[in-house]
């Protein structure tokens, strides 16, 4: 079939590539003027993950990248620790950063797929015989399919499944790049008031540069998500008059051309296609920080694939055993993400010692790393081929 994936972030690559493999023609359509650059490290938890990255064929070119994690120091105005949670407790069993990820994705899909960048569509029509689609640039093209794999804020979504499908979680969260003039090592430095995280760690590739992670709770906010200069006012103004190394981060912003900026949200969509179109990764079922969504896309984009393989083409019947298989623990990894605001920036002083009084007991600590494995365990991993080859 001739397929159509918007966005070549996680999710897209790797569903190119799987549609390649089972022979369907793919072409991927990306916004940005080339791969994207910068972001957090991203993780893997769990056999499925391990298993789908085996299968592709990408697994030992990750761990060749990976950054081996980042200890999270949550420490005092003075620098005085308060509790160390280890590398895996954020990075899982894999940690890289999400555009080395990316640039192992693409490097396995190009060949099997055509990648159109700088570009994005502008409308589309199902009828009978496919998709019509129309681009940005002006082009136009008709898919038997279409997927938005095009993140938390798919243009896919917006034009079949409507809007207001984006639920605020009640914190923010943003990060920036800056020089390591603070002498920091291995372990990121976590500083907590109520309602509010700073925190600033090494950059996993130069030392010599330091990547700052903040996270603050607010009811939403109404800001122009291009307008990277209202954001760092926005900064600027919640963190003003906090001591410690905040100062001296936000001035960081002066000089910053790769702030990112959002909101801790969730996707909530009671269906994942509409036709012949079908959604996969965070444009279905996004949570933006501590909702396992990378080893979900990847997990999702080789199940969707796969059922259209097995069902020889039959797309309503391929995406209705898609959703039917993932919908529960998928919505089980994305329940994290709504944990995450509320333990990185509690909103009392009570919680923020709680918290760390808790957490500084190994057991409890312990039980919360087998929640996360177990959970992202929790996925059936189908052997398409083989079943394809049974047929």
């Amino acid at each position: 079939m001739k397929v159509l994936i918007s966005g070549a972030s996680v999710a897209g690559p790797a569903l190119a590539y799987w549609l390649g493999r089972y022979g369907h023609e793919v072409t991927v359509v990306e916004l940005a003027p080339a791969l994207r650059q910068g972001g957090y490290a991203v993780d893997f938890r769990g056999s499925a993950n391990k298993v789908v990255l085996e299968r592709m064929g990408v697994l030992e070119d990750l761990r060749a990248r990976q950054t081996g994690g980042t200890a999270m120091r949550f420490v005092d105005s003075a620098d005085r620790q308060l509790l160390r949670l280890p590398p895996e407790f954020a990075g899982g069993e894999l940690e890289v950063l999400r555009s080395d990820l990316t640039h192992v994705l693409y490097e396995r899909s190009r060949s099997a797929a055509e990648y159109r960048f700088g570009d994005s569509i502008a409308s589309l029509e199902q009828h009978g015989g496919g998709v019509d689609v129309t681009f940005e640039s002006g082009a136009t093209s008709t898919y038997d399919l279409v997927f938005g794999a095009d993140g938390m804020y798919s243009v896919v979504r917006r034009l079949v499944f409507g809007g207001g499908l984006v639920t605020h979680g009640g914190y923010y969260i943003a990060g920036w790049d800056l020089p390591n003039s603070f002498g920091i090592e291995r372990d990121g430095l976590m500083y907590n008031v109520p309602g509010r995280l700073a925190s600033v760690g090494m950059d996993h590739r130069d030392p010599a540069k330091a990547g700052t992670m903040f996270v603050f709770a607010s009811p939403e906010l109404t800001y122009d998500r291009r307008n990277p200069q209202q954001q760092k006012d926005i900064l600027r103004s919640t963190y003003a008059g906090i001591g410690w190394k905040v100062p001296a981060l936000l001035d960081g912003l002066d000089d910053c051309t790769d702030l990112y900026f959002d909101s801790i949200s969730r996707v909530d969509v009671d269906r994942w296609s509409d036709g012949r179109v079908a959604l996969v990764g965070d444009a279905g079922y996004g949570a933006t920080v501590g909702g396992m969504g990378t080893g979900t896309a990847i997990v999702a984009a080789y199940v969707l694939a796969g059922e259209l393989e097995a069902a020889g083409g039959s797309y309503a019947a391929a995406f209705a055993a898609y959703e039917s298989q993932l919908r529960k623990p998928v919505r089980a990894c994305q329940s994290g993400g709504g944990r995450t605001g509320k333990f990185l920036a509690p909103k009392t002083r009570f919680g923020i010692a709680a918290r760390n009084r808790l957490l500084g007991t190994p057991f409890l600590l312990n039980q919360m790393l087998r929640v996360g494995e177990k959970v992202s365990s929790d996925f059936v991993i189908r052997d398409y081929e083989v079943a394809a080859q049974r047929q």
